[in-house]
């Protein structure tokens, strides 16, 4: 569904991507880990079109984004959701005016037909009779929910998720974990998740992907990554798994 190839990506003097490569299997949910300031947000906008890179391709279900201009990207971008970090929902929208904003900027449609929509997702993410609550009424793992409900409105084929339990407390990453993994079961949706949570990742990934100075020094399977040899990567994981 996604490939990256030979990604480059400097800005002035500071090379941030120097030589990413990347496969993400339809229906399969990838976490990129990685520190603070690794790039890895800086990859995902290259994800959605968002950056351009130096050099290399970033291919999405079979096309290649690089060369595309605003209404070929606008076309690729209907097949994302995105969960933004702290959920991002307008504060002063009720719920349901919030999953329904994508619907309203993107389609025409009567409003009963918007409202049964809006229930179908909600329902989809485990909420029930939210919609005239505002996010300050919700908790944080609800408010999650609530905007993966707003990213899957449009039936995108791919999910991104960035930094999605930055900031929660232990129950509320377990609830958000849940709902990665259900949205994939009930969705099959790609999913990728950019993180430094290892906990969480090691939880919900299929494969994970470790970026490092620019590269992926190592990807695989959670239990590959385990027990990787790469020293940035084991030092990395020995924050978590040295006290577990």
């Amino acid at each position: 569904m996604i490939e990256i190839i030979d990604l480059h990506k400097s800005f002035g003097e500071h090379k941030v991507l120097t030589g990413i490569n990347l496969t993400v299997p339809a229906g399969s949910t990838l976490v990129i880990l990685g520190g603070s300031g690794s790039g890895k947000t800086v990859c995902m906008k290259h994800m959605i079109g968002l950056l351009k890179p130096d050099s290399g391709k970033v291919m999405v279900d079979g096309e290649d984004l690089v060369p595309f201009g605003p209404q070929e990207l606008e076309r690729v971008r209907r097949k994302f959701g995105m969960v933004f970090q702290f959920a991002a929902l307008f504060d002063s929208m009720t719920v349901y005016e919030n999953v329904s904003f994508p619907l309203r900027e993107h389609l025409k449609m009567p409003e009963e037909q918007m409202r049964e929509i809006v229930r179908s997702k909600l329902d989809i993410v485990g909420l029930k009779n939210v919609e005239e609550k505002y996010p300050a009424d919700l908790s944080g793992g609800m408010r999650k929910r609530v905007g993966l409900a707003r990213a899957i409105v449009l039936d995108p084929k791919i999910v991104l998720y960035d930094e999605p339990t930055t900031g929660l407390d232990p129950i509320t990453t377990d609830y958000v974990d849940e709902m990665i993994l259900e949205a994939k079961q009930k969705l099959g949706v790609t999913s990728v998740v950019i993180s430094h949570d290892i906990a969480s990742a090691f939880k919900v990934a299929d494969n994970i992907a470790f970026l490092s100075q620019g590269v992926i020094v190592d990807q695989g399977h959670p239990s590959k990554l385990r027990h990787s040899q790469h020293p940035a990567v084991k030092v990395f994981l020995q924050t978590w798994f040295g006290k577990n």
